[in-house]
């Protein structure tokens, strides 16, 4: 039976494989680790590939690796330094960065995430910030956004982008941006608000308010919100 390791405070071990491994302050592993369970609470880090079934960081722990298992959570401003492929889910909370791919089943996005290239789910869940550096695919993408967020392109079956309810935030708008700023989104049914885009393309198209688009092309309807800006929309 593989045994279990914890480390607290100050201290260091190897990698290897594992049943339970208990990170405690600022415990280190050293080469690739394989375990059931993993939990790095505070600075510590693995130095080398991680693999779960179920993992959570907390604090500003760190994987200089990738990641791939069953079911990952960071909090705080947890980092992975390469990719994170996993088989079912993914959440992310507080500020954390993830140096490569994201690819998970379902994947839920609370507080900040910064995610390098691409971003690949089934369902893409986020209620608050993302930066993704690539494509953001999934076939279900709800975002409600909180402040400003990017990517490179999205594409899915269903996206539905909210912005923040009007009143209390009109007030600080020169202060507090909310917008999803992307180069192309395209998919099945979109409903988008404070979305600024170059190029907006689906089967049915509402762009609602605080919207900038340059181009929607649309193949069944187009709505548009009287406070929304589309420069140019065409049926294909």
């Amino acid at each position: 039976m593989k045994g279990n390791l914890t480390i607290n405070g100050y201290g260091s071990s190897n990698g290897g494989h594992f049943n339970q491994v208990k990170l405690n302050g600022r415990g280190i592993v050293n080469g690739n680790l394989e375990c059931v369970l993993f939990e790095c609470n505070g600075s510590g880090a693995v130095h080398g590939d991680l693999k779960v079934d179920n993992g959570k960081i907390s604090g500003s722990g760190k994987v200089k690796g990738a990641v791939e298992g069953n079911n990952f959570t960071i909090e705080g401003h947890g980092s992975v330094s390469e990719g994170v492929s996993l088989l079912n889910k993914m959440n992310i909370s507080g500020s954390s960065k993830i140096g490569g791919n994201l690819r998970a089943d379902e994947i839920q996005i609370k507080g900040k995430a910064t995610i390098a290239t691409d971003c690949e789910a089934e369902n893409f869940r986020s209620d608050g910030q993302f930066a993704i550096g690539g494509l953001l695919s999934a076939d279900h993408i709800d975002v409600r956004l909180y402040g400003e967020s990017t990517a490179a392109e999205i594409g899915g079956q269903t996206i539905k982008i909210k912005g923040k309810k009007r009143g209390f935030f009109q007030l600080f708008k020169p202060f507090f941006q909310t917008k999803l700023t992307v180069s192309v989104i395209e998919g099945d049914e979109l409903q988008l608000e404070s979305t600024k885009a170059e190029v907006v393309r689906g089967k049915n198209v509402n762009i609602g308010p605080d919207c900038e688009i340059d181009l929607v092309e649309y193949k069944e309807s187009f709505l548009c919100d009287d406070d929304a800006k589309v420069r140019e929309f065409k049926k294909i």
